[in-house]
C-alpha cells in the first residue's frame, strides 16, 4: 500500500510522458507550471535530499528500502524527513513492507525531468 501524496508532475497521454510543463526554453511558463515546477526543484535543493533521490533512483529496480539508503551522514529521523519531503513533492513514492518502507522513483518522473531540462526545437 501507498501512503503518499504525489503532484502531478506529468500528465499521462496514451504511451507518451508528458512532462508538467515545456521545456524552459519553449515558452514561458504558467502560474501552475511554475508552482509544480518550483516544489520539484525546492525539493531537490537540498544535498541531502538529492544523495537520498539519486540512491532510490540508482538502486536496482529504482527501488530501496530505506534500511538500504539512510546512510547519508544525518540521523535516521532527518532521513525520514527528507524522504517525506521528496514523496510530497511526487518526486518519489512508497510502499510499507512489514517493518520498512521501500521508495521508488517512478520512470516517468524521471522522463518528465528530462524533457523539463531539454532545449525545444527550433522554430521553423
Amino acid at each position: 500500500m501507498s501512503n503518499t501524496k504525489v503532484l502531478p508532475l506529468i500528465e499521462p497521454e496514451s504511451d507518451a510522458v508528458a512532462p508538467c510543463c515545456p521545456p524552459l526554453t519553449e515558452r514561458p511558463f504558467t502560474a501552475e507550471e511554475a508552482e509544480t515546477a518550483a516544489r520539484m526543484f525546492k525539493a531537490l535543493g537540498d544535498p541531502v535530499r538529492l544523495r537520498l533521490f539519486s540512491a532510490v533512483a540508482s538502486h536496482e529496480d529504482g527501488e530501496a528500502c530505506v534500511c538500504d539508503i539512510s546512510d547519508v551522514g544525518v540521523s535516521q529521523p532527518t532521513v525520514s524527513h527528507h524522504l517525506k519531503k521528496l514523496r510530497e513533492a511526487g518526486l518519489l513514492t512508497s510502499e510499507r513492507r512489514g517493518t520498512w518502507v521501500y521508495y521508488r522513483v517512478e520512470p516517468s518522473v524521471l522522463a518528465a525531468m528530462g524533457k523539463l531540462l531539454t532545449m525545444a526545437p527550433p522554430s521553423t
